[in-house]
């Protein structure tokens, strides 16, 4: 009774599991895996299927079990919902652990840039002025023109870099609506470190190399 009223089913104890939307199940499932009060819990894709709601439910619900001071485990695909839920991550790719640690930490190791939109006001003589001024710029890679204004600046660099290059292009002129990166900083690292021509100066996290045992991926 006390777990069905931790995941918020205390009311459905005697409806059947069919008859439970995909998000209870999951909730459910959670349920049964707490039934012995583990220490640790692994979670494969746990909010696979779910409509949004059911994943804001789910993702409180980790958090809650975190607070309880539960280790939680999670493999999954969605890199936006890992990045607001853990304290550490690990990128695999191919059977190997390429990086491990804070994202934060991540980053200052590889030193990876970034990619990030810019949506720039004006015509397009203004745009194209304003491409002229983010291709002059040292720690600017690429500039790529998006719709609706847009341009995808590839950044090598940390946020100091982005910040410095959105100044120069503000005291230059330019009216910059929104500057921000293109992905969350996890999928960009993710993105970057599992290249296939691997960044200058990178290399995989020689203290977290595993070998998969029995799968290709």
């Amino acid at each position: 009774g006390d777990l069905l009223d931790l995941v918020d089913l205390g009311d459905k104890r005697g409806a059947y599991v069919q008859a439970l939307s995909r998000g209870m199940q999951q909730r459910l499932c959670l349920a049964h895996a707490l039934v012995h009060d583990p220490h640790v819990l692994l979670l494969d894709e746990p909010a696979s299927g779910l409509d949004p709601r059911a994943r804001v439910e789910l993702r409180e619900l980790l958090r809650e079990l975190r607070s309880l001071g539960k280790t939680i485990v999670i493999s999954s695909h969605i890199l936006p919902e890992l990045e607001e839920l853990c304290s550490s991550v690990a990128i695999i790719d191919h059977g190997r652990v390429l990086a491990s640690g804070r994202v934060e930490d991540i980053e200052a190791r590889f030193k990876l840039g970034a990619v990030v939109r810019c949506r720039v006001l004006g015509d397009a003589q203004a745009i194209e002025a304003a491409v002229r001024t983010f291709e002059a710029e040292e720690a600017v890679v690429t500039v790529e023109r998006l719709p609706d204004a847009t341009l995808e600046l590839a950044l090598r660099g940390d946020e100091d870099a982005a910040a410095a290059v959105l100044t120069r292009a503000i005291v230059a002129g330019h009216r910059i609506a929104s500057f921000a990166p293109a992905a969350s900083d996890l999928e960009e690292l993710f993105l970057q470190i599992t290249a296939s021509e691997p960044v200058a100066g990178w290399r995989p996290d020689e203290q977290a190399v595993s070998e998969s045992v029995g799968s290709d991926r």
